[in-house]
């Protein structure tokens, strides 16, 4: 069983940055890459952005590129999401996942989930 668990949320002005991590419970080789989604109220989840585990592939949402960066420590199995430039629409519940297989970009690819951290954003 894979647990991750999120942290770094928090309430923040709008162009203010966080930076969210995500610690996984097992070895980074049990799954090859991890991605970040958010949900607002009422919304879908949707993709933020994705990594192999190496790093060497990243993949982001429109929405976000150019303000959030997502990174990697293999050593020791954790995932952050910097995020820059807060706007109020980025206002959401985080969740980090597990890759499985299929596209990054759709939660049906990935087998295991956090329980999420908000971030607000005020305007």
């Amino acid at each position: 069983q894979v647990q991750l668990v999120e942290s770094g949320g928090g309430l923040v002005q709008a162009g203010g940055s966080l930076r969210l991590s995500c610690a996984a419970s097992t070895r980074a080789f049990t799954f090859r890459a991890v991605g970040w989604f958010r949900q607002a109220p009422g919304q879908e989840r949707e993709f933020v952005a994705a990594s192999t585990w190496s790093g060497g592939n990243k993949y982001y949402a429109d929405s976000v590129k150019g303000r959030f960066t997502i990174s990697t420590d293999n050593a020791k199995n954790l995932v952050f999401l910097q995020v820059n430039s807060l706007k109020p629409e980025d206002t959401a519940v985080y969740y980090c996942a597990a890759h499985r297989s299929g596209s990054y970009y759709y939660t049906s690819a990935y087998t295991y989930w956090g329980q999420g951290t908000q971030i607000t954003v005020s305007s």
